[in-house]
């Protein structure tokens, strides 16, 4: 396995799709690494030479912001928004979604599983009486 910006990439996939795997290079970003470091995109990274392994670490080291760098700023930017007790802080403290989504119906995944609410015997009135 070849070692980009300490994650390992394996072998056996292509430049284009095993950079991705590092936090903050999507799809498009791979794709314009590749093309900046004139680096075959379909090329395999078991296939890459020590010298184009060290172009492209050279390259994301000094135009991109990655792994544990870019994890401590968003984190510091959300702790700034809490402190700063705007409105997206204040969604962030309460767990529900930032942006905007509706919570009725969906924000599953932000709000985490169900949580039933007993509410009592809730009759229509006289539904009881027979």
């Amino acid at each position: 396995m070849t070692r980009i910006a300490g994650v390992e990439l394996p072998d056996n996939k292509r430049v284009v799709f095993a950079l991705p795997r590092i936090y903050g290079i999507g799809l498009s970003l791979a794709k314009r690494i590749c093309q900046e470091t004139k680096i075959d995109p379909f090329k395999r990274v078991g296939e890459l030479t020590p010298e184009e392994i060290n172009r492209i670490e050279k390259f994301i080291e000094t135009n991109f912001k990655i792994e544990g760098d870019l994890r401590r700023e968003i984190q510091a930017n959300i702790k700034r928004l809490i402190e700063i007790n705007c409105y997206r802080g204040v969604r962030h403290v309460k767990k529900l979604p930032v942006r905007g989504q509706r919570t009725r119906s969906n924000a599953r995944t932000r709000k985490g599983p169900r949580k039933t609410v007993a509410t009592g015997a809730r009759r229509k009135a006289g539904a009881g009486k027979r």
